[in-house]
Parts: structure tokens; C-alpha cells; sequence
């Protein structure tokens, strides 16, 4: 017995075109929903936190719906990743400098008070 999907066996069937029931890419089916493309927190990293870091983020967030569009879905699962590893390191980077900025604050304070200024 043969199947119905067979192109052989479907002569109606246009080329380059799924067969009916066969999953489609950047539809629901067997490669899921479309990942999360993380476009806020990448924002939110470029804004608040570190801008260099936080656009590699933007930049890869915004690649997410091209890649599941085109039916590259771990491309599009492997951007979504890089997104949000970008926009967390960015945040990272934020709260260590400003970390940094507020202990040389203190200790220019501490030292102005000192001297007598």
C-alpha cells in the first residue's frame, strides 16, 4: 500500500508545496509555537543596562521571526537563546558597573571628608 503523501501517488499536488497534513514551518505542528524572541528584556538591557550588549540582543531578537519564517526553526530556537544570553549578560554588566560606580562614590566621599574639603 502506498501513501497518499507519496508525490508519486499525488499527481494534484504542486511542487515545493507541503502535503496536506504535513506540518509547515512557522505554524503550529511538530516544530511547536514560534520561540520567544525575548524582544523586551533585550530592550530593557539596551536602555537600563549596557547599550553594546543590549543590541547585539535586539539585534538577534529581531531575527527570531525571520529565521521560523523562512522554516529554519533551530535557527530560530538558537537566536531566541542568544537573545535572552545577550540581554542577561547585559544586565549583568549594568549592575557590576553600577556596582563599581557607587563603592568609587563612596570612597571619593569618605576621602573628600577626611582631608578636610
Amino acid at each position: 500500500m502506498t501513501s497518499p503523501y507519496d508525490p508519486q501517488n499525488n499527481p494534484g499536488a504542486t511542487p515545493g508545496q507541503p502535503f496536506p497534513g504535513q506540518p509547515v514551518p512557522g505554524q503550529y505542528g511538530a516544530a511547536g509555537p514560534e520561540p520567544d524572541n525575548n524582544l523586551v528584556w533585550a530592550i530593557l538591557s539596551t536602555v537600563l543596562c549596557c547599550l553594546p550588549l543590549g543590541i547585539v540582543a535586539i539585534i538577534k531578537s529581531t531575527s527570531v521571526s525571520k529565521l521560523w519564517a523562512q522554516g529554519d526553526v533551530a535557527g530560530a530556537q538558537k537566536a531566541a537563546e542568544d537573545a535572552k544570553k545577550f540581554a542577561i549578560w547585559g544586565a549583568i554588566a549594568g549592575v557590576i558597573v553600577l556596582v563599581i560606580l557607587v563603592i568609587l562614590n563612596v570612597a571619593l566621599g569618605l576621602a573628600a571628608s577626611s582631608s578636610g574639603y
